[in-house]
């Protein structure tokens, strides 16, 4: 497991987990050049990559997964800690918005920032007369702000203040098994279910 610089709370049992984090999160527009001014210009990620789909891949037997345009726009910004933001665009017209509480969507996308940083990024979307909600106290110990980007998309900026600029997320959100075990009750399953879901949680704080 990734050594996040801030210590996290005794395990039950050593644990690993398979993923590394987040290399790349793709989302998609129908307004590259906007969508890039806003991630540049207001939220502070730079863009690292700029390409077109290359041939084949879009409507061709080698589409992967790829939206079915051939040639379209895809775009990479960083968003830190080693993972990026993508986007494809999607040629105008051709899908409506979606609906971020349909199954399967993305409700919402948080970010991480440290406690200068939160404030820097209240600062740039006020200038850029980005609206925003917040901050609101999401946990304790965390606040967070809302904004929508230009194609409707939810973001959120997560804080831990007292953190300054060690920023910890995992340890802030880990509970005790009991803790855990209160909520997992509520779906109707039995205690062995319920212990292996939680078999890397702490007893106690």
């Amino acid at each position: 497991m990734a050594d996040s610089g801030v210590a996290a709370p005794a395990q039950a049992a050593d644990y690993h987990v398979v993923t590394r984090g987040v290399h790349h999160l793709a989302l998609t527009t129908e307004d590259m050049k906007t969508t890039t001014e806003f991630f540049v210009n207001v939220v502070g990620m730079p863009l690292v990559h700029a390409m077109k789909v290359p041939e084949g891949v879009g409507t061709g037997p080698g589409n992967r997964g790829n939206p079915p345009w051939e040639c379209i726009r895809h775009y990479f910004f960083d968003m830190g800690n080693d993972s990026l933001l993508a986007f494809f665009e999607i040629p105008k017209g051709e899908k409506p918005r979606s609906d971020r509480d349909a199954i399967g969507g993305m409700q919402h996308c948080a970010f991480s920032v440290t406690a200068e940083r939160f404030e820097e990024i209240q600062e740039r979307l006020t200038r850029h007369g980005v609206p925003y909600d917040g901050p609101i106290d999401i946990l304790p110990g965390m606040v967070s702000i809302y904004f929508r980007d230009p194609n409707g998309i939810r973001l959120e900026a997560c804080c831990h203040p007292a953190e300054g600029e060690n920023q910890g997320v995992i340890p802030k959100v880990t509970q005790t098994r009991a803790e855990a075990a209160a909520e997992l009750e509520t779906l109707g399953v039995d205690t062995g279910w319920i212990d292996a879901m939680t078999e890397v949680l702490p007893a106690e704080r």
